[in-house]
């Protein structure tokens, strides 16, 4: 039978420089104070420099960098609407979508500082990042109103050359979210976040160009999570109609399985080994479920909060699979906590 797991947080008053740490009784779970971020966006993990980084969206100047305990090193300023997140390859560049900069910059990951920045155009607003080999891939789009593109940055190039356009005959009411096999040349998968149906489109990537390997309706409506197996051969989706995450094989968007959260899953990470999956739900208590992939069960069932909600694209693995992170927010607000969530099988 699959263990369940109650986390319970206890919260203090504090201001946001205080460090305050609650544990659950067998000390697996950490929480820390708030992030300084009135809202939240992304979280990418540099397993190299042992950090995390963490952005707020369109409303937000900044990114904040943590250790793997969850301590706030340091807030990176001038990111305009600092969005999505990607790291280079040998993860010494993170690059931050600026969606109300029109730009997307380079941040040194040792010194914590921007090196470059790349200009995307007048309102293009670059929101969700994806990385494939040498390419950073851009979803962007500054309103609903069906104007939403795909583009890219690439980084091999010198200067490294900014492109629009590449989404070819899709449509996309908004900024796509994006996936992609990041140590690979694709395939890239784009869909459409909040939208009934959303509609998902798979990409293979030839001569630096996209072109359109299978599209679809299938994965149900309120699409907030994409997550790529290490290999590329299998898409994992959280949308907020099933009460399910549903893997599908990428080569024609078959189905491939399901692993079941309950009502409106949001998240849903692949571990970098490929071996496990983390899917999240927005309700309070039982939000995460861990699956091996392909297994029946959950191998635990976690419950982070009691006075929040788990964000959209909440879920992050750090340290392999030695540590879960979690990003939750007031169930009314939109201030985030980081929880750093210790041995998550235990």
């Amino acid at each position: 039978m699959p263990s369940v797991r109650r986390i319970t947080l206890t919260f203090l008053p504090a201001v946001a420089a205080s460090l305050l740490i609650a544990t659950s009784p067998n000390a697996n779970a950490e929480t820390r104070g708030s992030l300084g971020l009135p809202a939240y966006a992304d979280t990418v993990v540099d397993e190299t420099n042992h950090r995390v980084f963490i952005s707020g969206g369109k409303s937000t100047n900044a990114v904040v960098v943590t250790d793997f305990s969850g301590n706030v090193r340091k807030t990176i300023s001038g990111q305009y609407g600092a969005t999505g997140l990607a790291l280079s390859a040998d993860n010494r560049t993170l690059y931050v979508a600026q969606a109300s900069g029109d730009a997307i910059s380079a941040i040194d990951t040792t010194t914590l500082t921007e090196t470059a920045r790349y200009a995307t155009g007048a309102q293009t607003c670059p929101t969700h990042l994806a990385r494939t080999e040498g390419t950073i891939w851009f979803g962007y789009g500054c309103e609903e109103n069906w104007t939403g593109g795909i583009g890219k940055l690439d980084t091999a190039t010198t200067p490294p050359a900014v492109t629009l356009d590449l989404q070819g005959d899709a449509q996309y009411q908004r900024a796509p979210l994006l996936t992609a096999q990041p140590d690979a040349d694709g395939p890239v998968v784009a869909g459409q976040p909040q939208l009934s149906p959303a509609n998902i489109r798979v990409y293979a990537v030839t001569a630096g160009k996209l072109e359109s390997r299978g599209a679809g309706n299938v994965v149900g409506s309120d699409l907030a999570d994409l997550s790529l197996s290490p290999d590329g051969a299998t898409l994992y989706t959280a949308s907020g109609s099933r009460d399910h995450v549903e893997a599908f094989a990428t080569a024609d968007l078959s189905r491939a399985g399901a692993y079941h959260t309950g009502s409106y899953p949001n998240s849903v990470a692949t571990s970098a080994d490929g071996k496990y999956l983390a899917t999240g739900v927005r309700n309070p208590r039982d939000d995460a479920y861990l699956y091996k992939t392909g297994g029946a069960v959950p191998e635990n069932t976690l419950n982070i909060t009691d006075s929040g909600v788990l964000a959209p694209r909440g879920l992050t693995w750090a340290d392999g699979t030695r540590k879960l992170l979690a990003i939750t927010t007031p169930p009314n607000g939109t201030t985030p906590t980081l929880h750093v969530i210790n041995r998550p099988f235990d």
